[in-house]
């Protein structure tokens, strides 16, 4: 499978870098990179290669140059970390967010160690951007409004759900909150305080988790529909990130990889890393689906079971021909705590066991811009 835009896109970000920065250069008006000559224009093929590498680091021609700022402009949508001094009058000015995002960041070595956060750092730094790049070139604007379901029994994690979802930015939404065997009075206050479009349903509580999310997305006025998990944390441009990456990858169904998990019990947060981001994928992060409402009611929606409706949905829309595109998952965090609370049965040690990091108390990655 291939990405469908023509623009340069992150799909084939490498996490961890294997090749030390290398140095980008203008010389007799062509970029060059140790020597060999960088391609115009820019394909996804020729970025390919420059996956390995920690970074680019752009040195500017000091005079504008006509033909210099386009490349770099797709290297930086395609999401290539790139690092520079100080950029020239005339790199501000044709895009300041460009410049300024180059010039702050800096490349380090990543220790290996289970709290080392460089070569997080450096993916924090291409998510940035990619999405300044991509949005810059007219990928991903005008996104179309999504109707986010969220099934809950517990009323006490409702307020912040909402709040999370009054955040949101770059989008439109509106939102149906199904009540798994509670009264709407009992979430009344969260609902008026929220400021967006929202529908209350209520479910018997022996009703299936899946049954209950497809008769909270068959109240839908949106074409786009959006699962979210009411215990889980999103950062505010998550939506707008699924939505950017469904427009670059031309996918069916978009998630995030199921990176940051928050485990309550141990006060501990760690990431996983063997999940792989920007690229076709058979799993997402279940709390983060997001698909076409046509194809979801096509297919049938979720499982109507209480354990793997996720799942069922994925099998799904592959049966259906529809493709799965696995985004970044620095915005979102799972938390686990005890067994009983969730519809899966993995015990803490497990995560612990997947690690690639490791911390003490609630760390997700600045993208997720926790208050």
């Amino acid at each position: 499978m291939t990405v469908t835009t023509d623009m340069c896109s992150p799909y084939g970000f490498t996490r961890r870098p294997t090749e030390e920065t290398a140095t980008l250069s203008w010389s007799d008006g062509r970029w060059t990179i140790a020597g060999r000559p960088l391609a115009v224009p820019l394909e996804a093929a020729d970025v390919a290669p420059l996956r390995p590498l920690r970074g680019l680091r752009v040195r500017w021609p000091a005079e504008p140059a006509a033909e210099a700022f386009g490349p770099v402009a797709r290297l930086a949508a395609a999401g290539v970390p790139l690092t520079c001094e100080d950029p020239p009058g005339w790199v501000r000015e044709a895009d300041p967010v460009l410049a300024r995002l180059a010039a702050a960041w800096t490349p380090e070595a990543d220790d290996g160690g289970p709290e080392s956060v460089a070569d997080l750092r450096r993916e924090e730094h291409s998510v940035r951007l990619r999405r300044h790049a991509l949005r810059a070139a007219g990928v991903g604007t005008n996104l179309a409004p999504v109707t986010v379901v969220m099934a809950t029994r517990r009323p006490h994690y409702v307020g912040d759900a909402l709040r999370q979802l009054a955040r949101q930015r770059g989008v439109d939404l509106e939102v149906v909150v199904a009540l798994h065997g509670f009264a709407a009075e009992r979430i009344r206050q969260a609902v008026e305080e929220f400021p967006r479009p929202i529908t209350v349903i209520e479910a018997e509580p022996d009703a299936p988790l899946g049954t209950v999310l497809n008769r909270a997305a068959a109240r839908a006025s949106t074409g786009i529909v959006a699962k979210w998990d009411d215990d889980d944390w999103y950062g505010p441009e998550h939506l707008a990130d699924l939505l950017l990456a469904m427009a670059y990858s031309g996918a069916e169904l978009v998630g995030t990889a199921p990176e940051f998990f928050y485990l309550q019990p141990l006060h501990a947060t760690i990431r996983r890393v063997d999940y792989g981001s920007e690229m076709w994928a058979d799993h997402v992060a279940g709390g983060t689906i997001l698909l076409g409402r046509e194809l979801f009611e096509e297919v049938g929606g979720f499982g109507p079971v209480n354990r793997g409706e996720d799942a069922h949905l994925l099998r799904a829309v592959e049966a259906a021909g529809g493709r799965v595109y696995r985004t970044h998952g620095l915005g979102y965090v799972l938390r686990r705590s005890v067994s009983a609370d969730h519809t899966w049965n993995l015990p803490l040690a497990h995560f612990l066991r997947v690690a690639a990091n490791q911390w003490r108390g609630f760390r997700p990655s600045v993208i997720l811009e926790a208050p």
